[in-house]
């Protein structure tokens, strides 16, 4: 261990440091001093002068701030030879373009000569005084040299065309190659001899008038050598710039020859592209599996080519219209291929190009399945072209199935659910096309879809971990947009057809949206909420077709459609356990159904009543559950009134009191009770509502009313509100009742007021005012102390 420091050593640090800050201060203050004389003498236009040496024993002063350098030395290097050397190069161009013939024979060969080989040996001579950029532009010079000194050897000799042109690009390439091995540090010429040569044998095949398989043949073999020289060579930019050539070149040949094998017209014709595609495909393989830079590329090509020469070879032999079939065959053969001893990348290749080949199948034939759901639909005959509705089937099944293993070896297990998905919606789709190809009629067609429909609701409703949620998704989907074409077909083909389809479809939709427990899966969330609202309009839909299958009446229609909102509602009392958005989605779809049986019903007033007596029950009867308690009571409330109105007017009453009294007393004792359970509650929220609904409808039709039971009546009701107001002390009955019990006596006294208004001198009225204002001019200070009395006690009312 070891001991602090004492306070004695602590001490002295401090004083030498502070002795140390003190000689700093010193030496910054001279500075200071010196620079402040050195701005006073000096004029103002002058520079700045150098710093002064820093006094004996003080730290140097800091460097002068340098100027940020705006081009790199490297960048402004390679700058100056890219431009010297473009200048060399359109110099080299103008004179063997422009001077040529200004010179003799041997004076053009001797410049040119000269020129060239000094342009190539400069570059050994740079290389080994240390000049690496300059080296390298200069060889592009002479490279470029080279081809002016054999477009002069052209034009000397008179030789030219497409043999002198493969000639001298064998022969520059092989120049360039010598000159690039002689010189290993510059870079350009090899890859520069790897371009020269894909001319050779192509200006040769053009020379000899070859036919265009044979050129597509040269390409092919020169795009082979390339990929040799791609696969040995040691050097990284001859490896690059000759895979590049080799798919540039044997790319364009095996392009070439799938174009002739896809349009040839007989297996005869297809074969001599075939046997192009299939070579290709066998250096591509090589190439594969020599080379890691160039599996993927090169397993694609292979793989491709291979499919392209046997399916258009193989789809001769099938019937006109059936040859797509034959290339998800080929698709399956390469995928089954992909497997060790393979690599990985390479069986990753091929099998994502299996899968594309399946996935341009199934866009060729995605119109078929689309034409006869439509046809489904709207009962009319579709043309689906050359394409019979069984290739199209036959494809979209093998696609399916073909799918998932594709998926799995190219991308990996994290892709099989959207592997599942694809299948099982081409699996869906590829049954819809199967009635136009077997020619069912409108029945069976309607009873396959419908076994479509509930083998898709299976598999929604299978344990998310086995199949997952994309999967469930996807079948609850198809099952949707098989069911459109299902029920037009049936409604199309029979009525009586119409209703076990849509009941069996309202099963389906509660068996998916109810599948929750252990023993038949889980569904997911989404899929059983969308179920459940599906579910009810089925089955509403199922009773309103069987009421007018039935040829029942308008208000049995009605009442047919009741069932379905009464099941909904039995549900919520009876709290099956089902997750709110299923609950809520099914409790809307219930709404819609009571609905539509109401619009029914107005039709025919004797049900209008009935129907909505008892769409009142089922909304009672949903506020025994408490987060329902308040909308059902409004509800049931007020779909009540409207039934007593309807029942009401059909009976003939003109006599609002009849409409309102059911109203109003309800709406009293309901506020009576919320007043006794809450006595801070406000006298208008509670009592207002029923005593102007029973009040104010009356007090109108007393005005109109020319006998005098109304009248009286309302004046005793409004009467006995008005006590009752005053006696509690509430504010809404006396209020209300005051004001509805002085418009009714006003109502009453008004004959007499118009009758003695007849008889008094026209000199009455004015002195009465005026006696009236002098008397409220005289006991103005009393009153309003009245007033404020008579306010304070109505403000200490509820």
């Amino acid at each position: 261990m070891t001991n602090a420091p004492s306070v004695r050593a602590r001490l002295a640090a401090l004083d030498e440091e502070l002795r140390r800050l003190d000689g700093r201060r010193h030496v910054l203050l001279r500075h200071r001093a010196h620079l402040l004389s050195l701005l006073a003498a000096a004029p103002p236009a002058t520079a700045p002068p150098a710093w002064p040496a820093p006094p004996p024993g003080a730290a140097a002063w800091p460097a002068a701030p340098q100027r940020p350098r705006e081009v790199a030395p490297r960048g402004a290097q390679n700058t100056l030879l890219a431009l010297g050397g473009t200048l060399l190069a359109t110099a080299a161009v103008v004179f063997t373009a422009v001077s040529w013939g200004t010179l003799g024979d041997g004076g053009r060969t001797a410049v040119l000569t000269l020129v060239t080989v000094a342009a190539l040996a400069a570059p050994a001579v740079l290389a080994r005084r240390g000049l690496g950029a300059t080296a390298q532009t200069v060889s592009v010079l002479g490279l470029l040299l080279t081809v002016l000194d054999t477009a002069g050897l052209a034009s000397l000799t008179g030789a030219g065309g497409f043999a002198f042109a493969g000639g001298a690009a064998l022969a520059l390439a092989a120049l360039w190659t010598g000159y690039g091995l002689a010189l290993p540090a510059l870079l350009v010429p090899l890859p520069a001899a790897v371009f020269a040569g894909q001319f050779a044998g192509v200006c040769w095949a053009v020379a000899a008038g070859a036919p265009p398989l044979v050129l597509a043949w040269t390409l092919l073999a020169t795009g082979v050598a390339d990929a040799a020289v791609a696969l040995t060579a040691a050097r990284p930019a001859l490896r690059v710039s000759a895979a590049v050539a080799a798919a540039a070149t044997g790319g364009s040949g095996m392009l070439a020859g799938g174009w002739w094998s896809l349009a040839a017209r007989t297996a005869a014709g297809a074969a001599l592209p075939g046997l192009l595609l299939l070579a290709g495909a066998a250096a591509a393989s090589l190439a594969a599996a020599r080379a890691r830079f160039l599996t993927v590329p090169a397993a694609v090509l292979a793989t491709l080519a291979a499919v392209a020469a046997v399916g258009d070879a193989a789809r001769h032999a099938v019937p006109d219209g059936w040859a797509v079939t034959v290339y998800p065959a080929c698709a399956a053969a390469a995928l089954a291929a992909a497997r060790p001893p393979l690599p990985r990348a390479a069986a990753r290749a091929v099998a994502a190009s299996a899968a594309g080949v399946a996935g341009a199948c199934v866009l060729w034939v995605a119109p078929v399945p689309l034409l006869v759901l439509a046809e489904s639909a709207a009962g009319v005959r579709a043309d689906a072209g050359p394409l019979p509705a069984g290739a199209a089937a036959a494809v979209l099944a093998a696609v399916a199935l073909l799918l998932p293993p594709a998926a799995r070896r190219s991308a990996g297990p994290r892709w099989a659910a959207a592997a599942g998905s694809a299948a099982l919606a081409l699996g869906a789709a590829a049954v819809v096309a199967l009635p136009a190809a077997l020619g069912l009629g409108r029945v069976p067609t309607a009873v396959l879809l419908l076994a479509l429909v509930a083998a898709l609701a299976v598999v929604a409703v299978r344990p998310v971990a086995a199949a997952g949620t994309a999967v469930a998704v996807t079948a609850a989907g198809s099952a949707t947009v098989c069911c459109v074409p299902l029920v037009a077909l049936a409604a199309g083909a029979h009525w009586p057809l119409l209703v076990p389809v849509l009941g069996a479809l309202a099963v389906l939709g509660a068996g998916v949206a109810s599948a929750g427990g252990r023993g038949v899966g889980r569904a997911p969330l989404t899929v059983r909420a969308a179920a459940g609202p599906w579910a009810v309009v089925c089955a509403a839909a199922c009773g309103w077709t069987a009421a007018v299958a039935a040829g029942l009446p308008a208000p049995a229609v009605a009442f047919a459609l009741l069932p379905v909102p009464a099941a909904v509602a039995a549900l919520l009392v009876a709290g099956v356990p089902l997750p709110r958005p299923v609950l809520a989605g099914m409790e809307t779809a219930g709404a819609a159904a009571a609905l539509a049986a109401l619009c029914r019903a107005a039709a025919a007033p004797a049900a209008l009543a009935p129907v909505l007596t008892l769409c009142a029950l089922l909304a009672a009867g949903t506020a025994v559950r408490p987060e329902r308690r308040t909308a059902g009571t409004y509800t049931a409330a007020g779909l009540l009134v409207a039934a007593v109105w309807v029942w009401l007017a059909r009976a003939g009453v003109a006599a609002p009191e009849a409409y309102t009294a059911p109203v109003a007393l309800p709406l009293l004792a309901v506020g009576a009770v919320q007043r006794r359970g809450d006595r801070t509650a406000s006298s208008w929220a509670a009592y207002g509502p029923g005593l102007a609904l029973a009040l104010v409808p009356s007090l109108g039709a007393a005005w109109l009313d020319a006998h005098w039971l109304r009248p009286l009546l309302l004046g005793v009701a409004a009467l006995a509100a008005t006590l009752a107001g005053g006696r509690r002390g509430l504010l809404a009955p006396l209020t209300l009742g005051g004001a509805v019990l002085a418009l009714d006596a006003l109502h009453e006294l008004a004959p007499y007021v118009v009758q003695v208004a007849g008889l008094v001198p026209r000199w009455v009225p004015m002195a009465l005012a005026g006696a009236l204002l002098l008397a409220a001019g005289a006991t103005y200070e009393h009153r309003l102390r009245d007033v404020r009395r008579l306010r304070a006690a109505l403000g200490r009312m509820h």
